[in-house]
């Protein structure tokens, strides 16, 4: 027998439009304003990403990869509004599964929020590894394997490291949605603060003039197209930052008046980490003793605030970073849970009754989040020996999570042009007139990006010995493999049993608006 929905008290308009998907309120609400914004940042996380690939950007680009952020800003910005419109509407856990189910199909929602879950994995993984990059920065005592020289030694102490700190994000978010907002909310305040520091430090010790982004350190050489070969290569670093400002809405369920609170927190979160981390970058450029040299292409952000603020100061910004890091992959963590949970809540992945399990005691899903990361770890030990593990590690992250915001994107587009979307009640965020013009950056860009990161080239896939042409393609495989695998599991077996499980239905929906 179902059970019925709760009574409606104070979260009884937050849970109506958890109620036109046919779902009962299950979690609890306890997030307010700044936590959800906290958790879109920290996803972001302007000190993990930039600090990640500045080295790739840089060695592929030179100082003129700068240009990618504010690109990348553009094109994302774009998807943000877009989120922020759904957001508005339709404020649930699994926010893009969602999302591309409502406004798309079943089928197309399973197969975003399949992309989705498992890009969401796989970036968990890829974060991890960035204690590799700072840590043993900070102390050679932090480099276990070896003593970093070895062929090996850097990659296999990075999975070392970063098994720690998914043992640490699964124990957290097992243990609640509270605790973890706790952490989350304290690490993003000092990631907040430590950027404004580090830009105003920077700042007093620049050396030369904005005019270092014109710089392109001769990169475009080796390239067909010249330097928009390198450029478009050199934007993976920047493509890695700016996504993930959806977990604002994904924690729907858990915070309060998320219709008007997950919009703004989308916004906010990527307009702030667009702004900070854009800064951090030019003035780095502007600050460090020299362009010359391999540390900037090879030990990158950390090596230029070492260089510049010197040992003392330099390492107490290192270990802000690695806070920041913490709390990017406890962010991801939380993200990828909410998916898993709000799939197998639709009965839409394997041993989904437990998946969807909410533990009384916390009031949280608990099995997703040591299923994901054990799998997170797993990517981990699959690529223990790979000295290219963090390029590809972290291309097929990005590329997965940018298919799956386009199926969210391009199936909103063609609601718009057949008259079907209707963006929420008076008083809530819309795009109004300036809708389909938004809608259409974000597709294109969308579309764009993808490929540019999926292209098979040596410099991101298999720039190093060996060389092998299944590393070169590797991503297309895998993103094939796990997308077709995927769909083809979904299609064949998942699709018949697809609906609502009894214990998570609410006894009577609410029907969907049927303009929308």
């Amino acid at each position: 027998m179902t059970k019925a929905a709760p009574p409606s008290g104070t979260h009884g308009h937050d849970d109506s439009e958890l109620a036109e998907f046919g779902y009962r309120p299950e979690l609890k609400r306890t997030l307010g304003n700044f936590h959800t914004f906290a958790a879109g940042i920290s996803y972001i996380s302007i000190l993990t990403g930039t600090f990640q690939l500045f080295y790739f950007g840089y060695g592929s680009g030179g100082p003129a990869y700068w240009w990618s952020w504010p690109m990348v800003f553009v094109g994302q910005f774009a998807v943000a509004l877009c989120f922020a419109e759904l957001a508005a509407r339709h404020p649930v856990a699994g926010s893009v599964y969602n999302w591309s189910k409502r406004i798309g199909n079943p089928h197309l929602g399973w197969l975003a929020g399949w992309m989705m879950l498992v890009a969401s994995i796989v970036s968990i993984a890829a974060v991890a590894l960035a204690y590799q990059l700072t840590l043993p920065q900070i102390s050679s005592a932090f480099q276990f394997v070896g003593d970093g020289t070895g062929t090996y030694d850097v990659a296999t102490n990075a999975v070392v490291l970063a098994t720690v700190l998914i043992l640490f994000t699964t124990l957290v978010n097992a243990f609640g949605v509270k605790l973890m907002a706790r952490i989350n909310t304290a690490g993003v305040f000092i990631e907040l603060v430590a950027s404004v520091v580090l830009i105003v430090m920077l700042a007093v010790h620049i050396t030369r003039g904005p005019q270092v982004v014109l710089e392109t350190n001769g990169t475009g050489a080796g390239h067909g197209s010249g330097y928009l070969g390198a450029f478009l290569v050199a934007s993976l670093a920047s493509a890695y930052v700016m996504y993930g400002f959806d977990t604002a809405a994904s924690l729907g369920e858990e915070s309060l008046n998320p219709s008007r609170n997950a919009p703004r927190a989308i916004l906010r979160a990527i307009i702030a980490s667009f702004v900070l981390g854009g800064l951090v970058l030019l003035l780095a450029l502007m600050s460090v003793s020299s362009l010359k040299g391999d540390k900037l292409s090879t030990d990158g952000l950390q090596y230029v605030v070492l260089d510049v603020l010197g040992p003392t100061a330099g390492k107490g910004m290192l270990w802000c970073v690695l806070i920041a890091v913490t709390v990017c992959a406890l962010a991801v963590h939380t993200a990828a849970i909410r998916l898993a949970f709000a799939m197998a809540r639709d009965n839409n992945l394997p041993a989904s009754s437990l998946l969807a399990r909410v533990s009384p005691r916390f009031r949280t899903p608990v099995v997703p989040a040591v299923v994901i990361g054990v799998l997170a770890l797993a990517i981990l030990v699959v690529n223990i020996r790979q000295p290219q593990i963090f390029t590809v590690v972290t291309s097929i992250g990005i590329i997965m999570i940018y298919l799956a915001y386009l199926g969210v994107t391009a199936p909103m587009l063609v609601a718009r042009l057949r008259g079907r979307w209707t963006p929420a009640g008076e008083g809530r965020f819309s795009l109004g007139r300036w809708g389909l013009v938004v809608n259409v950056v974000a597709v294109v860009w969308g579309a764009g990006m993808t490929l540019n990161l999926i292209w098979p080239r040596p410099a991101v896939y298999n720039a190093s010995a060996p060389y092998h042409w299944y590393l070169r393609w590797g991503a297309v495989l895998f993103v094939a493999v796990i997308a077709g695998g995927g769909f083809a599991y979904y299609w064949f077996v998942q699709r018949h049993r697809t609906g609502v499980l009894a214990e998570h239905r609410l006894e009577t929906p609410v029907p969907a608006p049927t303009s929308d």
